[in-house]
This record gives C-alpha cells, sequence and structure tokens, in this order.
C-alpha cells in the first residue's frame, strides 16, 4: 500500500499531494537545475549533508586529451567538500535505465577523471552565474575561500574521488535488491 503526502498550508488547510510522472527528462533536469535540495544531500551524509552547487546542464565530457567533448553528462554538481558529482536522469519509461545508463556514467566518471582540468569545471560554473564571487561565498560562508574550494576540486579529481547519482521519477522493481525480505 503506498502512503500519501500532505502539504498544511499558510491557512492551516491540509492539501493532498498527488503523485505525476514528469512529463518528460528535460523538464525533470530543470526541476533538479533549479532545486538541487531534490538530490537529498542528507541521504548522503547524515552527519554532513551534502549541499550542491550547479556547474553546468549538459556538461560536455572529453574522451581524449585536449580533445573534444565526446559526451555529456545531464549535470555536473559540487558538493561543499569540493567533490564532483555527476547526475544522471532518467524517466522509467526510459529502458535504457535499466542497463545502459550505467555503463554510461561509468564512461563519463572515468573520462571526467583523466580529462577534466579543474579550469574547466570553474570556466563553466562562472560563465552559468550572474556573479560567481557571490553565488560561491554564498555557498561555501566565509571559512572557505573560493581559491581554497577549486583546489579542493581538484585534488578530488586527482585523488579520483567522484560521485556518481542516478536519479529516475521511478526505479523498476527489478532494479531494486531486497535485503531481509523486505
Amino acid at each position: 500500500m503506498q502512503g500519501h503526502i500532505f502539504n498544511i498550508q499558510d491557512n492551516g488547510k491540509l492539501v493532498k499531494m498527488n503523485e505525476e510522472p514528469s512529463p518528460n527528462e528535460d523538464r525533470f533536469q530543470e526541476l533538479l537545475a533549479s532545486y538541487p535540495d531534490l538530490l537529498a544531500g542528507d541521504q548522503i551524509n547524515s552527519d554532513a549533508p551534502r549541499e550542491w552547487l550547479l556547474v553546468k546542464r549538459e556538461m560536455g565530457v572529453p574522451g581524449e586529451e585536449d580533445g573534444g567533448d565526446r559526451w555529456s553528462v545531464d549535470h555536473l554538481f559540487l558538493d561543499q567538500d569540493g567533490i564532483p558529482t555527476l547526475v544522471e536522469v532518467k524517466r522509467s519509461c526510459d529502458t535504457r535505465i535499466r542497463r545502459e545508463v550505467v555503463g554510461q556514467m561509468l564512461d563519463y566518471a572515468a573520462n571526467a577523471l583523466v580529462y577534466w582540468p579543474v579550469e574547466k569545471i570553474q570556466a563553466e560554473f562562472e560563465k552559468g552565474c550572474d556573479d560567481p564571487d557571490t553565488r560561491l561565498t554564498e555557498f561555501l560562508g566565509e571559512d572557505v575561500s573560493p581559491n581554497q574550494f577549486w583546489e579542493r576540486v581538484k585534488t578530488n579529481l586527482q585523488a579520483g574521488r567522484v560521485r556518481m547519482l542516478f536519479v529516475a521519477d521511478e526505479i523498476p522493481a527489478e532494479l531494486l535488491e531486497r535485503k531481509g525480505g523486505n
């Protein structure tokens, strides 16, 4: 049995929320870009929930040194520790969610680690902001300078630290692993 979600509005009225699939993948991606908290950083680390800084939607990933972009990952976010987070979005009606998307993401991550200079990531972030310095300061607070942050991103890339997130409107039942009969 599926539960319901309710919203208590400012006027005290209880409103039942109805689940609806995203009309298309582009709209789903727009929502994640606009509302990165949908990535539920507290589920990744409950002691230090992840905060998200969008670098770019459809971030190009090269397949060779100094080469043009061979692929593009749906979103590239950075968390507060400068860990690059690659996000691939699929709707449940897209049959590629079952197998192809995992290999695709592994290609993105492997090539990003080798061929993404931190300067490219920083430049893409700056192109996407009206005031990148202010945005970065709002994200980081006063304890970390922008230079320190970009150095962390570089260190994480060099150390092979990236995060891969698969986001779907619904995960097909056959992909969910049941443990302990639950």
